[in-house]
């Protein structure tokens, strides 16, 4: 063999040699997304931070429902009740953990005189804000309130 037919030799077996290589290497699969959270949960978004503990602000959703919640509170303020109840069941729907919502369905439905609904709407209301003792206040005094009522003469 002449050496430039040994150059060209070398240099078509080192070609094939790397694209051998290169074909043959593995991809690394990515990680699978976490999974999201079922809906109705509280969505919560952890923005990390550079020191200390990731701070957690509440997702679009919860802050849509909490949004919403207030415009129930105002509506059955001004005693447009089924104003109220529309509004406050669409911020149920777009977070279910608001024990808030239930609070004021409960109160909304005692509005009308329908004491079955507010009492579910109340229990389910001790069941979401039963860590905070200032609304477990608010939830017990219209509790009382239903069973007075529903014991009344109509």
């Amino acid at each position: 063999m002449s050496s430039s037919n040994f150059k060209w030799f070398l240099i078509i077996l080192l070609a094939a040699t790397g694209l051998v290589t290169i074909g043959c290497a593995t991809t690394v699969p990515l990680p699978a997304p976490p999974p999201l959270p079922p809906p109705g949960s509280p969505s919560k978004v952890v923005i990390p931070e550079g020191r200390g503990e990731p701070e957690e602000r509440p997702g679009p959703r919860a802050v849509a429902s909490l949004q919403m919640t207030e415009q129930g509170r105002v509506l059955l303020e001004q005693k447009k009740v089924d104003d109220a109840i529309s509004v406050l069941e669409r911020a149920v729907s777009l977070n279910s953990a608001n024990g808030q919502n239930y609070y004021y369905l409960a109160e909304a439905w005692l509005l009308k005189r329908n004491t079955k609904q507010a009492d579910e709407f109340n229990y389910l209301a001790g069941i979401y804000l039963e860590g905070d003792l200032k609304w477990m206040s608010r939830v017990e005094e219209q509790k009382k309130m239903i069973k007075n009522f529903s014991l009344a003469p109509q």
